[in-house]
């Protein structure tokens, strides 16, 4: 078989370009957990000594990161006055945890996929799953943070207002529900903006409901939200007006009766909101950054934890529009409707 040698060189290049973003990866979780961005932000041009000094860090080994750091692109570098500087987008999306667009933590998603290796690979010769909770514990912080800023620039101000007259019961008072809670960051950020209504936080993994409930009470909310250890088809029915589904259907084994099971605890007049995973329906709709991402992570936890709870129905981190829309129209739903979309996700809304 004869090899082309343009695609060979192609390939290997591209393999190399992810490995150096492997071996990056591990500068970025460094810096931010060093605060090396964080003292270089908002600051201008510095040098490694005065960063160094800024960190409390060694200043060879700051020199080496920022020398890695401006190899990368993450940081610019002046030759003239062998300065470093974060500019403005940069400290967006590197030091500023508050910003939505701030990626460092999510590389501890990275971190748990490698820590929890040999559990994959028994999983794929065994066909055996493995639940979120056997995961390493840096799992459950990188997507809790990943998806915390997500929610906190468009949960309030632009998911909701898409729901069907969602926004005035909730200004009255309604009672929400939120299942697959992990952190509670998404239950807390609706209870902020919503001091009328009252607030139900459900998760299988019992370590995460514990951080949820410290959440609640730094946030000074807590009165009005309980957060529960329950699965998706046993938690209290309080004939919700809302229900809502962050990124964790496509993780659970019998998606189509967890959703039969929100129908029978929510009001008449209720609004299911599934939150997923950006994704076409077609692998080759897929073909890009997020997609890749999305299978890569759906391959080590979705599916491998939607397989521990013996799964009839797999849907994966990818499922796409119609796979969502089937499993809502097969649980009882009438009207479904995709309401709004992100480069990350889906909002849909489903009633009866």
């Amino acid at each position: 078989m004869t090899i082309d040698q343009h695609k060979l060189d192609a390939l290997a290049g591209r393999l190399l370009g992810d490995l150096s973003a492997g071996y990056g990866g591990v500068m970025v979780s460094l810096g931010d957990k060093l605060g090396l961005y964080r003292a270089m932000a908002g600051s201008g041009p510095l040098s490694s000594h005065e960063i160094a000094r800024r960190s409390g860090c060694s200043e060879r080994y700051v020199r080496e990161w920022l020398n890695s750091q401006v190899a990368g692109g993450y940081i610019d570098y002046h030759p003239a006055s062998a300065t470093y500087e974060l500019t403005p987008e940069q400290a967006a999306v590197l030091a500023d945890d508050t910003s939505p667009v701030f990626l460092p933590h999510a590389w501890q998603v990275v971190a748990s996929m490698w820590a929890d290796e040999a559990k994959t690979l028994n999983a794929f010769k065994t066909g055996e799953g493995v639940s979120w909770g056997e995961h390493s514990e840096g799992l459950y912080c990188g997507v809790a943070a990943f998806y915390r800023n997500c929610y906190t620039a468009s949960l309030v101000s632009e998911w909701l207002p898409t729901l069907t007259g969602l926004t005035a019961k909730l200004e009255k008072g309604a009672k929400v529900a939120d299942v697959g809670c992990g952190h509670g960051h998404s239950t807390v950020l609706m209870a902020q903006a919503y001091p009328e209504s009252r607030f139900w936080g459900f998760d299988a993994h019992e370590g995460s409901i514990e951080i949820a409930r410290g959440v609640a009470r730094e946030a000074g909310v807590a009165e009005r939200v309980s957060f529960e250890v329950a699965s998706a088809d046993e938690y209290a029915r309080h004939t919700y007006d809302l229900i809502c589904f962050f990124d964790c259907l496509h993780d659970m084994g019998r998606p189509v009766d967890a959703m039969r099971y929100a129908r029978t605890a929510m009001a008449e007049d209720g609004t299911i909101m599934l939150i997923e995973p950006y994704a076409g329906d077609r692998v080759e709709d897929n073909i890009n950054p997020v997609g890749r991402l999305y299978y890569a992570a759906s391959t080590t936890m979705c599916c491998a934890h939607a397989i521990s709870e013996h799964g009839t129905h797999v849907l994966g981190a990818q499922a796409g529009p119609r796979r969502l829309d089937a499993v809502l129209k097969s649980a009882g739903f009438g009207t479904v409707r995709q309401a709004a979309q992100t480069p990350f996700n889906l909002i849909i809304e489903a009633r009866l």
